[in-house]
């Protein structure tokens, strides 16, 4: 029997293959991520916040998949290498926005009026922890955080979480974890950036491919956005990413 949507699980299975792939080329160990994830779910489900239990979270993905696929809308994931002049266009429709981490960080550069209307139409924004001021700021506006654990983020998302568990109203949290088995509480819907992880859950909420946009999507040079991050490094992750994309037949 399948499972809803709501589970998050991957729309294609060489997604979590391609995770495996990606461990072998960078050395790094499925063991790593499984105790980032592990403690990430634990320092979640122990730290008092309601809005952060269990089936809160639960309720956000089916809030998250109500409203972007439920109403039909067109989806718009920000890359870090978002520019203004993308952003204004896409507002110009009706359509829903994703941020890849860092890359809400465009809508501080529109005016007041516009950049407004830019966070109402911000459903979610995907974050590994290392976005900066624009997830940040997402964070203390309440946006919806797929907050994401992998093996050398955990100081990363330790930070992240006590600036959520701070703001005036803590986000609404959604966990995903990297690893080939499954963990209660959390999901893996497949991805490796941000931004192939946020077209992954899309396609995994149930969003038609062709109802998917990616802009600020660049493989060939490290974006505005990207956050704290190795040039020479980043550019191998974003052949990864475009791995990813092209197994989801995602174009950009």
């Amino acid at each position: 029997m399948s499972r809803p949507p709501t589970d998050l699980m991957p729309s294609l299975d060489i997604l979590v293959k391609i995770q495996d792939e990606f461990r072998s080329h960078f050395g790094w160990q499925e063991s790593d991520d499984i105790s980032s994830a592990k403690n990430l779910l634990s320092t979640v489900e122990q730290s008092g916040v309601e809005q952060w239990r269990r089936p809160n979270r639960a309720a956000a993905v089916a809030n998250i998949q109500r409203r972007l696929v439920l109403r039909e809308q067109n989806v718009a994931i920000l890359g870090a290498a978002i520019d203004i002049e993308e952003l204004t266009s896409a507002l110009e429709s009706p359509t829903l926005l994703v941020a890849a981490d860092g890359a809400a960080g465009v809508i501080s550069l529109l005016s007041e009026t516009t950049a407004e209307r830019a966070w109402s139409r911000l459903a979610f924004i995907v974050s590994d922890a290392d976005g900066g001021e624009g997830t940040i700021e997402a964070v203390n506006r309440g946006k919806t955080v797929f907050l994401h654990a992998h093996g050398d983020n955990e100081n990363d998302w330790r930070d992240l979480l006590e600036i959520a568990k701070n703001a005036p109203t803590p986000p609404p949290l959604i966990l995903t974890h990297q690893t080939t088995g499954e963990i209660a509480g959390m999901y893996n819907p497949g991805g490796f950036t941000d931004g192939d992880r946020a077209a992954c859950i899309a396609m995994s909420l149930g969003i038609p491919v062709e109802r998917i946009t990616m802009l600020g999507t660049n493989t060939k040079e490290v974006g505005r956005w990207s956050g704290t991050t190795e040039k020479e490094r980043k550019l191998v992750k974003l052949q990864w990413m475009a791995t990813i994309l092209q197994a989801l037949g995602i174009h950009y």
